[in-house]
C-alpha cells in the first residue's frame, strides 16, 4: 500500500469514525424514550435562532409542543445535548432545592485571554461563590439608598432632554429604546464607574457605543461559538475570545485609570466601583485584581442599561396602548410626590405598588433574558420518573415560554398589570415568575434594576404623556439577530409634555 492510499484510508476511517459519533451524539435522547424534535447537523434545534427567529422561539415552541407529555424535554443546543424544563416543580428543584448539584451555568468564560468574560454571570465552581459572596453587600437596600439620588439626578437630565427634543417631534414621534438605553448609561456609568458618559447629550458617546457592540457584533461565527461552549477547555487552550477587541481595551483602560485616579487622590464614593476598590485592597488572597474588578464593572454596566432601558420602553409601548392604566400610573405618582413635597424618593418609590404591577406584568411579558441555563454537576435522578440527568447535561429554564403559558397566565398575550396583585401572586407557582432567575444564583443586581426602572417610569411619566405612532407596530416585531429581547427598528411614541 503506497503512503497516499494508506493516508486515504486513514481519512477515510477518521469521517466514518467522525460521523459515527456524530450520529451516536444525536440518537441520545432518542435512545433514552425522551420526547425530542430531530435536530439538523451541527445546528441541533437551534438552526433558525438568530436568523429568522429570536432565541427565545424554538424553547418557547418546544415547550408548548411538549410541556403536557413530560416534565422535559430533550434538546441540543447545537453541539450540546440539553434538557429543557416543563415542571414547575422540577425546576424549584433544580434553582433552589437541589442547586448544589445544579450552581454551574456551565457557560464559556476565558480568564486569561479575555479577561472580561470571567464575570459573577459566567464563573462557576469555588470562584463564583467567592465572588458572589464578596459581591453581595455591594446590593443590599442600604447601597440602594445611597445610589438612589445619583439615579434620580441622571433622570431629572433626561427628561430635560426629552423636553428639548419634543421641539423638533415629528409625526414618526421619538425612537424611545434608544434614549432609555442612553439614560440608564448615564446611570450605570455614574453608579458602577463613577464617571460622568454624558450619552444623554451625546449619542456618540464611547461608552453607548461600546454598549450597543455588545449586544449586535459577534467576533466569531455561530460554529466557533458552539465549538467554545461545547468544549471549553480545549477552546481555552486555542485562545478563544468573545468580547470584541476594542470593547475589552476601552473598559481595562476606563477601569485601570478610574481605580489609580481614586487611589491616587483618595476619593471615595458611594458607588459600586468603591466597593470593587476596597474588596481589592484586602489583605492576602482575598482581595481583586484589576482585571476581576474591570470583569465586574463590566458585567454590571450590561446587565444595568440593557435590561432596564428594553423593560421600560416595553413598558411605555404598552401605556401608550392603554391611556386607562397610564392615567391610573400618573394619578398614583402625583398622589405620591404631593404627599412627598414633590419629590421624588426612596420611601415614596416603595409606595407605588399599581406602578410595580405594570413593571412586574411587562418583565412577565416581555422577558429581555429569555433563558435560564443550568449544568448538572453528578447523575440526577428526576423524581417521579425512571429517567436520570447524566452528569454534564446543560438544563435550559425557558423563562419566556413559562411567562406565557395559559396555565399561569390566562391569556398571556394581554397586558395585565392586576396580575401582580399580592392576591393574584399567592395563587400561582412560585416558579411562574422568573425575570430574575430564582434560588441561590439568582440575579445579584435585581435591586438596582427594579429600582432604576421604576424611578425612570416615574419621571417619564410625571412628565409625558405617550401614545402610538403611525410607525408603531401593534403587535411589536421582534429582533431576530439581538442576544436579548428587543423591538426591531425600535419602539417609536409621541410625547406630549404635561403643564405644571
Amino acid at each position: 500500500m503506497t503512503f497516499l492510499q494508506f493516508l486515504l484510508c486513514a481519512l477515510i476511517a477518521l469521517m466514518t469514525l467522525c460521523l459515527y459519533a456524530i450520529h451516536k451524539h444525536y440518537n441520545y435522547w432518542t435512545e433514552r424514550g425522551v420526547v425530542h424534535d430531530k435536530p439538523d447537523l451541527f445546528y441541533g434545534n437551534m438552526k433558525a435562532a438568530g436568523r429568522t427567529q429570536p432565541l427565545k422561539q424554538p424553547f418557547h415552541d418546544f415547550y408548548q409542543k411538549y410541556k403536557d407529555m413530560a416534565p422535559f424535554g430533550g434538546f441540543y443546543l447545537s453541539l450540546r445535548k440539553a434538557i429543557v424544563l416543563f415542571d414547575l416543580e422540577l425546576i424549584k428543584r433544580v434553582m433552589i432545592t437541589d442547586f448544589h448539584n445544579f450552581s454551574h451555568r456551565g457557560s464559556y468564560y476565558n480568564e486569561k485571554d479575555d479577561p472580561l468574560s470571567a464575570h459573577l454571570f459566567q464563573l462557576d465552581g469555588p470562584k463564583w461563590k467567592e465572588m458572589r459572596t464578596k459581591l453581595t453587600p455591594t446590593f443590599t437596600s442600604g447601597k440602594m439608598k445611597f445610589m438612589f439620588p445619583t439615579v434620580v439626578e441622571v433622570g431629572e437630565r433626561f427628561v430635560a432632554v426629552l423636553s428639548e427634543l419634543l421641539e423638533s417631534e415629528n409625526e414618526e414621534g421619538i425612537e424611545i429604546r434608544e434614549l432609555l438605553a442612553r439614560f440608564t448609561t448615564d446611570v450605570i456609568g455614574c453608579c458602577a464607574f463613577g464617571l460622568e458618559c454624558n450619552s444623554l447629550k451625546d449619542p456618540n458617546a464611547k461608552f453607548r457605543q461600546m454598549g450597543q457592540k455588545v449586544f449586535t457584533k459577534r467576533r466569531h461565527g455561530r460554529m466557533v461559538f458552539a465549538f467554545a461552549q461545547a468544549f471549553p477547555n480545549l477552546a481555552r487552550k486555542f485562545g478563544i475570545c468573545f468580547i470584541p477587541e476594542d470593547v475589552s481595551s476601552f473598559f481595562m483602560k476606563v477601569v485601570r485609570e478610574t481605580v489609580e485616579y481614586r487611589e491616587r487622590e483618595k476619593i471615595e464614593r458611594n458607588d459600586f466601583m468603591n466597593i470593587l476598590i476596597d474588596l481589592k485592597n484586602r489583605n492576602g488572597k482575598d482581595g481583586l485584581t484589576l482585571k476581576q474588578i474591570a470583569a465586574q464593572a463590566f458585567v454590571f454596566f450590561l446587565a444595568g442599561f440593557e435590561t432596564s432601558s428594553s423593560t421600560m420602553a416595553f413598558a411605555l409601548y404598552e401605556l401608550a396602548r392603554n391611556d386607562n392604566m397610564q392615567n391610573k400610573a400618573r394619578q398614583e405618582i402625583n398622589e405620591m410626590l404631593a404627599k412627598y413635597d414633590n419629590k421624588v424618593t426612596y420611601e415614596g418609590i416603595k409606595e407605588l405598588k399599581y406602578l410595580q404591577q405594570i413593571l412586574y406584568e411587562t418583565m412577565r411579558k416581555y422577558s429581555v433574558a429569555s433563558l435560564v441555563i443550568r449544568k448538572a454537576l453528578a447523575d440526577y435522578p428526576v423524581p417521579g420518573t425512571q429517567h436520570v440527568i447524566e452528569k454534564g447535561t446543560v438544563l435550559v429554564i425557558p423563562i419566556d415560554a413559562i411567562h406565557h403559558d395559559p396555565a399561569n397566565y390566562p391569556n398571556p398575550s394581554e397586558f395585565i398589570p392586576e396580575r401582580f396583585t399580592a392576591e393574584e401572586i399567592a395563587k400561582r407557582h412560585s416558579m411562574s415568575w422568573l425575570p430574575f432567575g430564582e434560588g441561590p444564583r439568582n440575579c445579584i443586581g435585581l435591586r438596582f434594576g427594579k429600582m432604576q426602572a421604576m424611578i425612570g417610569l416615574t419621571l417619564l411619566l410625571k412628565n409625558f404623556k405617550f401614545s402610538l405612532t403611525p410607525k408603531t407596530p401593534v403587535p411589536l416585531v421582534f429582533d431576530e439577530k439581538s442576544f436579548v429581547l428587543m423591538a426591531k427598528g425600535g419602539i417609536h411614541l409621541r410625547l406630549e409634555k404635561i403643564a405644571e
